[in-house]
């Protein structure tokens, strides 16, 4: 019975030591690809890592559930940088400063510095494994996720809406870590602006002194002449809606990659040459306007004022024509109650 009792004793100690190693062996290994991992990051810019097949076989496929860590992942195509509609370098910039902002944050707390990392991947094949069909595309693989098709950790459109600040807040509901305040970059360097402060006291004496003896541009009439007309034209021309949405000024056609599209059919889009275009015919319009009540009423002239008159009408006619125009074919609603029967 004793015999019995020390071999079974023996057993259970021997189970306990392997149990043992085998723990250790896994932490160390969690430990070397936490290790990578952050050895990446370091050497990335912004840290962000970027994942081959690789990669996502080590960080991912190979390693058991629940890992150590969640990668958020965002897929990028170079060959589409040029398609300002898709805006995917806008929107990598953007998952960038997210990323350098995780860092800076949370770069004294080991443990949630440590939990997230950030990649990028721009290779069809892993899109497929991963089951993308469009871009821009941002998922996050958490410790659990086994499917990479899984799409519980999608990005969806609304979390793009705010950029960077957008993006955070999904991380930080996903993963409950707090990436922190977002860190933008400053738009001029402190050299760029040291030396702009530098000018701005050396020249200002000179400024004021110009100022006061009425010999500054800000003297001549027709700088405020001019001055005025372009900032009628960049407001009628819909400047700032194309600013905001950073419209592409045209697109190239589909079927003939020769050919420039420049005007778009539907209300809740434009291009930026349309509407310089508008703009452009709107401005005629106005600067006709004013000629016709400032300039030609001083000719003597009866015949040159009929004359002149006859053709800034007719111009007027046809620009507001046009732009009505396109107002009917945009949207498609026809607006035609003081025009000429023939014209509907």
């Amino acid at each position: 019975m004793a015999v019995h009792d020390n071999l079974s004793s023996r057993f259970f100690l021997l189970l306990a030591l392997s149990l043992s190693f085998v723990s250790i062996a896994l932490t160390d290994s969690e430990s070397d690809l936490i290790g990578d991992l952050v050895s990446l990051r370091s050497a990335a810019e912004s840290g962000v890592i970027r994942l081959d097949e690789d990669g996502v076989s080590r960080f991912l496929t190979s390693v058991a559930t629940p890992r150590p860590y969640s990668l958020i992942i965002f897929f990028d195509a170079v060959y589409l940088h040029s398609n300002r509609e898709l805006r995917l370098l806008e929107f990598r910039r953007e998952f960038r400063i997210v990323s350098a902002s995780f860092i800076a944050n949370n770069n004294n707390d080991g443990s949630n510095g440590t939990k997230i990392f950030f990649c990028e991947i721009d290779s069809e094949s892993l899109f497929h494994r991963f089951a993308v069909q469009s871009i821009p595309h941002v998922c996050l693989v958490d410790p659990l996720m086994e499917n990479l098709q899984d799409k519980s950790g999608l990005m969806k459109d609304g979390d793009f809406a705010g950029m960077a600040e957008s993006m955070a807040e999904f991380v930080e509901r996903r993963t409950n870590l707090s990436v922190g305040p977002i860190h933008r970059p400053p738009l001029l360097s402190k050299t760029l602006i040291s030396v702009i402060a530098a000018l701005i006291v050396v020249s200002t004496p000179i400024l004021i002194k110009k100022l006061l003896k009425g010999e500054t541009f800000l003297n001549d009439r027709r700088f405020w002449l001019y001055g005025a007309v372009f900032v009628y034209f960049l407001s009628v021309a819909g400047t700032m809606h194309n600013i905001i949405k950073e419209s592409p000024i045209y697109v190239r056609d589909h079927e003939d990659g020769s050919k420039l599209v420049l005007f778009y059919q539907g209300s809740d889009f434009q291009f930026g040459a349309e509407g310089f275009i508008v703009g452009l015919l709107y401005t005629v319009v106005g600067l006709l306007l004013a000629f016709v009540t400032n300039v030609l009423v001083r000719v003597e002239d009866l015949n040159e004022q009929r004359a002149v008159m006859f053709l800034a009408l007719f111009t007027s006619l046809w620009a507001v024509r046009k732009v009505v125009y396109l107002d009917n074919w945009k949207t498609g609603y026809e607006i035609y109650p003081y025009w000429p029967s023939s014209w509907h």
